[in-house]
C-alpha cells in the first residue's frame, strides 16, 4: 500500500503564500510514479491543479493557476511539494495529493490511483 500525507495548509491573506508538501511511503511506494495535486472547493468537483512526472522534468499546472503555483519533487525524500503564490480566494479549497503508478503525467483524478486525506487552504480577501 502507499500512504500520502499532506502539510503545509492554513489560513494566508491574498497575495500571499504557501508551500504544501505531501509526504509518500508505502511498501509498494515507487519513485517511479508521476504525482499530482488536485484540490476541491464546497460544492464544487474536484480540479486538478499541477503535476509532475517520476523525475520531476516534466510538469504542467492548470490554467486557473500557471504563472502562480509551481510542483516540484524530491525522489530523495520522496516528497512532493505545491508552491503557491499571488493567492487568492478563489484558491481557497481542500488540496489532495494523488499518486499515479505510471511515470508520466497525468491531469484527470481517474488516472490516478493513491490519494492523501487532504489540507485545508483558506485565502482571505
Amino acid at each position: 500500500q502507499v500512504q500520502l500525507v499532506e502539510s503545509g495548509g492554513g489560513l494566508v491573506q491574498a497575495g500571499g503564500s504557501l508551500r504544501l508538501s505531501c509526504a509518500a511511503s508505502g511498501r509498494t511506494f515507487s519513485s517511479n510514479y508521476a504525482m499530482g495535486w488536485f484540490r476541491q472547493a464546497p460544492g464544487t468537483e474536484r480540479e486538478f491543479v499541477a503535476a509532475a512526472s517520476y523525475s520531476g522534468r516534466t510538469t504542467t499546472v492548470a490554467d486557473s493557476v500557471k504563472g502562480r503555483f509551481t510542483i516540484s519533487r524530491d525522489n530523495t525524500k520522496n516528497t512532493v511539494y505545491l508552491q503557491m503564490n499571488s493567492l487568492n480566494p478563489e484558491d481557497t479549497a481542500v488540496y489532495y495529493c494523488a499518486a499515479r503508478t505510471r511515470v508520466s503525467v497525468g491531469t484527470s483524478g481517474r488516472e490516478y490511483d493513491y490519494w492523501g486525506q487532504g489540507t485545508q487552504v483558506t485565502v482571505s480577501s
